[in-house]
């Protein structure tokens, strides 16, 4: 039997028992406890076994093409001609060619950036920890040829601008519950039926304080920031444009949200419990941008701009993109903008690094940097 992904219930339950097999014995080298963010590192990225590393589909308008959610890249190729726009400037400011991206998934946005930037870009290099993922991208890309490379690692000197898109919400993030008014680190423990919630005290907290003595969920996010410090201290010259769904900190920490951000993707469906279908679903929590800027100042980023999605690509020329297209291409790139899809929740954060910030044409209006 298939399921909507084209693939049996035979392989499905073959990749969960490997996987399965593969974590229960890391808990166990552990003491049976691991911190959440180890095994959403583990759920993800285990070579071969994890949601990233294996062979299912993932990307796609529709679950019945097998895909589990969409990215802007897939929704429209207008998402890629304009987030060019802010590239090529960027390019030229910083006079580099290189443009780094990290977490490529399909190569949608690789392939519409290289279409738009022409020559402007004499090499692309993906950033990416999956190898399925990365033989799909080769095979998208054929035909730039060797003006595209991958690597598994960053050289310790590099130039350039650096483009993320859904790549720092699907970086692993730590959970913290405070119960009875004492926090604790959520973690995960080995379970007969598979995998069980286990709470320990921690001095772990929150970056602000949260309001009330009520139950509380939340998530800190020290992998994303650690990136962004190391991409700081080894990005000589450039700038980075991060596009991701989340908020500023005071949002991101609001008394009334209480349950966190964490959330599950399978066939273009959303739950909330990463502990059942492990390696045949997405897990990711919304970025707090607060937390993402101050990690980028610290190592020695200036910021040029944090706005919504739907400003930026506004700024960025969408009304010009739009009259060029037909009705149904049209109608799918304003789900870019529309602010019930993708055009408030999502943000964009600018940084450069190695020459003076300027006016970053995407945030000239609607910049919302005041709410970091």
């Amino acid at each position: 039997m298939e399921d909507n992904q084209g693939v049996t219930t035979t392989e499905h339950d073959s990749l969960t028992s490997a996987l399965q097999a593969h974590m229960a014995k890391v808990l166990a080298q552990a003491g049976g406890w691991v911190g959440f963010d180890r095994f959403m590192a583990l759920a993800l990225y285990t070579p071969g076994l994890g949601y990233y590393a294996n062979g299912l589909t993932k990307f796609g308008l529709l679950a019945a093409s097998g895909s589990d959610f969409v990215t802007a890249p897939e929704l429209s190729p207008a998402f890629g001609r304009l987030l060019a726009v802010q590239v090529r400037e960027a390019l030229d400011a910083t006079a580099t060619d290189e443009v780094w991206e990290f977490g490529a998934g399909s190569g949608a946005l690789a392939a519409q950036l290289l279409g738009a930037l022409g020559e402007r870009v004499q090499r692309y290099t993906i950033v990416d920890l999956s190898g399925s993922l990365r033989a799909r991208q080769q095979e998208r890309l054929a035909a730039w040829g060797d003006r595209v490379r991958w690597v598994d690692q960053l050289p310790e000197r590099m130039a350039g601008v650096v483009v993320g898109n859904e790549v720092l919400d699907a970086m692993p993030v730590q959970l913290l519950a405070r119960h009875g008014q004492v926090w604790h680190e959520r973690g995960v423990a080995a379970h007969a039926d598979g995998w069980a919630w286990s709470d320990r005290p921690t001095d772990l907290r929150p970056p602000m304080d949260i309001d009330g003595t009520h139950d509380y969920l939340t998530e800190i996010h020290p992998q994303a920031e650690a990136f962004v410090h190391t991409l700081g201290a080894r990005l000589e010259r450039g700038a980075a444009f991060f596009i991701d769904y989340g908020f500023g900190e005071r949002e991101y920490y609001h008394p009334e949200r209480h349950m966190g951000t964490l959330v599950c993707h399978r066939a273009h469906r959303a739950d909330d419990n990463p502990l059942t279908d492990v390696g045949l679903k997405d897990i990711t929590a919304h970025v707090n941008f607060t937390g993402i800027g101050v990690a980028a100042q610290d190592s020695g980023w200036e910021l040029l701009g944090y706005t919504t999605q739907a400003h930026f690509l506004i700024n960025c020329g969408l009304a010009a993109v739009l009259d060029t297209l037909e009705p149904a291409q049209r109608s799918q790139a304003a789900k870019l903008v529309m602010e019930h899809e993708m055009g408030e929740l999502f943000k964009v954060i600018g940084l450069v690094r190695g020459v003076p910030a300027w006016p970053a044409c995407g945030f000239v209006q609607g910049d919302r940097t005041h709410r970091l």
